[in-house]
Formats: C-alpha cells, sequence, structure tokens
C-alpha cells in the first residue's frame, strides 16, 4: 500500500520553477484583466496600478498598451512616454505604437521629436495619411509653414476626404496672409463637414481680411446660430462692430453675449473697449474689472500687472 501511495504521489510532484510559472501567470492574469476592467469603469488609479504589478510579473506588450493609454487619459504623458518608449525598443515598426507615441510627443511639446517618429512611420507605411497630416502640425509649430503646407498636400492626396487637413492648409494659409487662397480650403471643409465652426469661422475671417465685412458677418453669425455659447465667433462678430464703428450696436451686442454666458470674461473687455470710445469711462472701467475678477490670468490683467497698483491707479493712470 505504501509502495503504491509513492508512486502515486510522484507523479502529481511538479518542479518548483514549474508551479512558480503557473502562479505567476494566474496572478499576471488576475492583475491584467482587473485593469481593464477599472480602466472600463474610469478608476484610472487603480488600472495603473494592475498593470503596473502585472508588468512586474511578466513584460506583455498588450499590457504595455492598456498602460500607456490609462496614463494618457489620467494626463501623466512623461510616464506614457516612459511606457511607449520602451514598447518602441520591443516592436520598432509597430505603427500603432509610434502614432500613440507622437501624439504624446505633442503633449509634451517635443515637436521635432514628432517630425523624426512621422518620417520613420512613413517609411513603414507611406500610403497612411495620418503621420504627413501630423508631422504637418509639428511643422506649423516649428515655423516650416512652406514645409506643413506640402505634408498637408501629401495628406489630401492621400486622402482627399480628410477635412482636418484642409482645415489646417487654411489656418497656415491665413497666417501667411494668403486669404484668398485659403478660401478654396475651407469651402471644401464645409462641403465635408457642413457643420464644422471652426471653417466657418475661418471664413469670416478670410472675408474680414478681403474687405467683405457683410459675409464676414454672416459667417460668424452662422457659427452662433449653430453653437450660441461660441466664445471666438462672439468675440469676432462684436470686435467686427468696433472696427465698423457701430458702438452702440457693439455694446448690445456683447449684453446679449454676457446675458447667454455671464462667466464670458473676454466680452466683458470688448464692451468696456466700445463704452471707453464711446466716451463712457466709468462703464469701461467696470467692465474691465469684472473681465479680471473672471479671469485673473487672462490678457487685460497681464496687461494692467506691474504697470497700476490699484483700479483706482490703473483708471486715473488712463489705461484706456
Amino acid at each position: 500500500m505504501g509502495i503504491f501511495k509513492s508512486l502515486f504521489s510522484s507523479s502529481k510532484e511538479e518542479n518548483p520553477e514549474e508551479e512558480k510559472a503557473k502562479t505567476d501567470q494566474k496572478n499576471f492574469d488576475i492583475l491584467k484583466y482587473d485593469g481593464i476592467r477599472a480602466q472600463k469603469m474610469g478608476r484610472l488609479a487603480y488600472a495603473i496600478k494592475c498593470f503596473t504589478e502585472a508588468l512586474n510579473i511578466q513584460e506583455d506588450f498588450e499590457t504595455m498598451t492598456y498602460l500607456a493609454n490609462a496614463y494618457i487619459v489620467a494626463n501623466e504623458q512623461e510616464n506614457a512616454l516612459h511606457i511607449l518608449d520602451r514598447m518602441v525598443e520591443i516592436e520598432p515598426d509597430h505603427v500603432n505604437t509610434l502614432l500613440t507615441r507622437v501624439h504624446v510627443l505633442f503633449f509634451l511639446d517635443k515637436d521635432a521629436e514628432v517630425i523624426e517618429v512621422c518620417q520613420h512611420i512613413i517609411e513603414l507605411d507611406p500610403e497612411n495619411h495620418l503621420p504627413y497630416y501630423l508631422m504637418s502640425k509639428a511643422k506649423k509649430a516649428t515655423g516650416d509653414l512652406l514645409g506643413g503646407i506640402a505634408d498637408l498636400t501629401k495628406t489630401i492626396t492621400i486622402k482627399e476626404d480628410f477635412s482636418e487637413a484642409y482645415l489646417l492648409r487654411a489656418e497656415i494659409l491665413i497666417s501667411m496672409k494668403q486669404a484668398k487662397e485659403a478660401l478654396p480650403d475651407v469651402e471644401k471643409v464645409i462641403e465635408l463637414v457642413p457643420e464644422e465652426e471652426t471653417a466657418f469661422l475661418l471664413k469670416g475671417k478670410i472675408h474680414e481680411a478681403l474687405g467683405d465685412m457683410d459675409d464676414a458677418t454672416a459667417n460668424y453669425q452662422h457659427v452662433l446660430d449653430l453653437n450660441p455659447f461660441n466664445e471666438d465667433a462672439a468675440l469676432l462678430a462684436g470686435k467686427l462692430l468696433i472696427t465698423q464703428e457701430k458702438l452702440d450696436e457693439a455694446i448690445t451686442f456683447f449684453d446679449e453675449a454676457i446675458e447667454t454666458n455671464p462667466a464670458f470674461a473676454k466680452a466683458y473687455a470688448e464692451r468696456g473697449r466700445a463704452k471707453n470710445l464711446k466716451g463712457d469711462k466709468d462703464g469701461a472701467f467696470e467692465d474691465l474689472k469684472k473681465s479680471i475678477e473672471l479671469n485673473p490670468e487672462g490678457e487685460e490683467a497681464q496687461k494692467m500687472n506691474g504697470q497700476h497698483t490699484n483700479f483706482d491707479n490703473m483708471y486715473k493712470g488712463g489705461i484706456f
């Protein structure tokens, strides 16, 4: 009986290393899938902890992808980049990883590295439109506007219905004082995406630059019809009224903008500017004061900083 027990027991015994490997794999799986569930529930800190512990057991590319994404959503871009760098070491030609790395580099203002990575992606996948588009954004940020336009043209050649490329090319052309040349791109965006607010804003700016004030006003108003809370459209429309010396209309316009959005700091500042041009110094002062109260770090506060010790001195000093 003892002999049979001994034989039976020995057949069940496992190598300690195999037993540890099985335990590690089980713990890895538990941590990985707990992390996935936590990430789906928005519990990012717990998900990050699970993925990190899982990777301490086993370096797994898929889990690293989950961890990098969790860091990105948690706005921990440096940590995400650290993981992505390791993933690139493991699989240097994995295009999705490289594209994710590009987005993180943008967050960290590492535009020169963005260009380098995009060039590598293009070598791997020359018919992929995204690296050309992303490279154009980086070139715009570094001041290489002509290079950015060339990359956007290539983007559109590969993907003719990519509205973001037309929009960015229009923005670059406008910044280069080539408003007329930008108009076809903006119209193409509107054709592709009829309710794209940014396209109508740009179209308004183009018409304003070309001296077509009625068309500019119509485009700004169209944006406000689409979205009454679009602050850029409200500012552009109101400023255009001031430029045209329609001061009463500008004040009424900003009255309505402030009624729609009482926390609209720049609307107070622009209404104050219109009041000042009408000679209403007290009203202008109150509006500027309110603007700075709402946005202490804004442009108006920065202009005042270091020039006046308080609002009374600013007013007496004739900042208007």
